[in-house]
């Protein structure tokens, strides 16, 4: 299936049909009465070439495991237990010029179904350059990361540049600790129709106990802010734990997606790999495979919400123009 299709298929009630999780007959079985693949959207990954005449601003070059040509090949060359039928890039360079370079990577690679840019939301340029990058459109939003807009995320001037995302329908992913769910709460509550996603659930440690009271707190005060999603990603890199010490078995990692499946169920939850990062912990398997069997024990329609179709909702792709 090319991208185009991949795309235009996403829109209502074809969306399953695209990813092999409810084709007919009836009740999503296949004519031989077995259910067929789940193919998956991983909502965050993220390529680079340090080999560019330019280089990158990011991976730092001293780090062995990411400092090398990362690109959709690479990712495809991956074992995994599920196939992926496409990726949401995440910017993580600072560099305006890069959200082009992604931008045409993706103009030629059909595993890329969109890209979350790395804009400076907040300056007298940002209102620009969204216009020139939205223009495009597999560009489904940006992220803020450190560092944050120059006055913070409270300023008059970020709050205008983010009202231009909604208004494009474009989101808004955030990164960082336990403080970025009391800032996405700020921004819900003056920009309702913004969709804000969180990153690698907000920092949380995943230690095989019961979160923080105060990150559960954090996180309920989102639950009635409809178009705020959490990414089920990071996983891995919450642990600390690298090579032998990581925890494979799924129960380590369940008081923590018990309280995210609790409060926002199967419709505001988005699975992301953070590929090639989460390399410095375990295999790409390995962190499909701990968040595949969490939710495949919800049921189909769940696991193909978290797993495709809330991406969609999301980042609310469209068909490209032929």
């Amino acid at each position: 299936m090319n991208r185009r299709n991949f795309l235009a298929s996403m829109a209502g009630g074809a969306a399953c049909a695209a990813l092999g999780s409810c084709a007919a007959p009836a009740r999503g079985v296949a004519e031989d009465g077995a259910e067929p693949p789940l193919a998956i959207v991983d909502a965050h990954a993220h390529f680079y070439d340090p080999a560019r005449p330019q280089g990158v601003p990011w991976p730092d070059q001293r780090d062995a495991v990411l400092y090398k040509t990362t690109l959709p090949a690479h990712y495809r060359a991956q074992p995994v237990p599920r196939k992926v039928a496409g990726v949401v890039v995440v910017e993580a360079s600072p560099w305006v010029e890069d959200n082009r370079w992604i931008l045409d990577l993706a103009a030629e690679e059909p595993l890329i179904v969109g890209v979350v840019g790395n804009l400076p939301v907040g300056t007298n340029v940002f209102a620009d350059l969204l216009e020139r990058f939205a223009a495009n459109p597999l560009f489904r939003g940006v992220r803020i990361r450190d560092p944050k807009p120059p006055r913070g995320i409270e300023d008059k001037a970020a709050l205008a540049d983010l009202a231009l995302l909604a208004e494009r329908r474009l989101a808004l992913d955030l990164v960082g600790g336990s403080e970025i769910l009391a800032q996405a709460k700020f921004l819900a509550e003056r920009l309702p129709e913004l969709a804000i996603v969180i990153d690698h659930l907000a920092g949380v440690r995943i230690d095989g106990k019961a979160p923080p009271e105060d990150w559960l707190a954090a996180l309920g005060a989102l639950v009635r802010h409809p178009r705020v999603f959490v990414k089920v990603s990071g996983l891995v890199e919450a642990t600390g734990r690298k090579g032998r010490e990581l925890p494979v078995h799924q129960a380590f990692y369940r008081p923590v997606l018990d309280a995210l499946w609790r409060r926002f169920g199967p419709d505001r939850l988005l699975y992301g790999s953070n590929w090639p990062v989460c390399g410095h912990f375990a295999a790409l398997a390995t962190v499909q495979t701990l968040a595949a069997d969490y939710f495949r024990a919800r049921g189909r329609d769940a696991e193909r919400k978290v797993f495709a179709e809330n991406a969609k909702a999301a980042y609310g792709w469209v068909e490209r123009a032929a």
